[in-house]
């Protein structure tokens, strides 16, 4: 039986360059809230947190906000959407994240009791960074000391990806896809939700032409930006192809999504 899972955009950005980056001029930051009933609810990323959109500067650094620049609406954060749709946010005893880049993993402090399920090779690039990822982590989104929960890259298959469906304490319609490429350690998050299959790709791609060819292309600035924040191009591009098979083959069934893209954020929303 599915789950019944929530859209939220938990963090809108409006880059530098804007118009060259796709038909919105923004981007989002695509999490799901999962309603479990045998593990509670379950978040799949965060976006930003309380403590980034009250201070961004200090928080996310300069730069980022500067080229990035994110919203600072509190009504956006996740732990905000989880009591307007009338859940308790403590009651969010899961969050999974694709990887643990600072507009990705904000909203761990908002839940300080729930387990994090991330990638091994995940954690421990962010415990002890290479020169080139220090700027992707922030340690003070997770100085409240958050309940790691790690998984590997092994597992029974699912549509053709090796995926890991032993999360402790989530139940078998909820399983991670290691995608490593854009950081050492990114995940997709697959869910079989109440209307089908969900595959939340994370940053494993920007922008929906890339698994889809029948939309727009994405503009140039996206293009560039996701060559920049990658860690493993030739990881990407091949992510890039396994992706675009699979929805070729299987979109149909499964709603392909990446965390940053409006138009498909709009979409499942519908």
């Amino acid at each position: 039986m599915g789950l019944a899972v929530h859209h939220l955009d938990c963090a809108t950005m409006c880059p530098v360059g804007a118009r060259w980056l796709n038909e919105s001029r923004r981007m989002v930051a695509h999490c799901l809230l999962v309603e479990a009933p045998s593990a509670g609810l379950v978040l799949v990323e965060t976006g930003l947190g309380l403590d980034d959109v009250s201070d961004a500067p200090r928080r996310l650094g300069r730069a980022f906000t500067t080229i990035v620049r994110p919203g600072t609406d509190r009504a956006r954060t996740a732990v905000e959407q989880v009591r307007s749709l009338g859940f308790d946010p403590a009651d969010v005893r899961h969050i999974i994240v694709t990887h643990l880049d600072l507009d990705h993993a904000g909203g761990l402090g908002d839940f300080p009791d729930a387990t994090v399920h991330v990638h091994g090779d995940e954690l421990a690039a962010s415990r002890r960074p290479l020169l080139r990822e220090r700027s992707r982590y922030r340690a003070n989104q997770w100085a409240h000391g958050p309940n790691w929960a790690t998984f590997g890259s092994g597992g029974e298959e699912w549509y053709g990806f090796p995926a890991v469906r032993d999360l402790v304490g989530l139940p078998p319609q909820i399983l991670a896809i290691p995608l490593p490429g854009h950081s050492r350690g990114h995940s997709a998050v697959a869910v079989e939700s109440d209307r089908g299959w969900l595959l939340h790709c994370g940053d494993a791609y920007f922008h929906e032409s890339t698994v889809d060819s029948s939309r727009a292309p994405a503009g140039p600035m996206l293009r560039l930006f996701e060559n920049a924040v990658a860690l493993d191009r030739a990881r990407v591009r091949d992510n890039h192809r396994r992706l675009a098979e699979l929805h070729a083959r299987a979109g149909g069934e499964i709603g392909i999504f990446s965390a940053h893209d409006p138009a498909e954020f709009e979409r499942l929303c519908a």
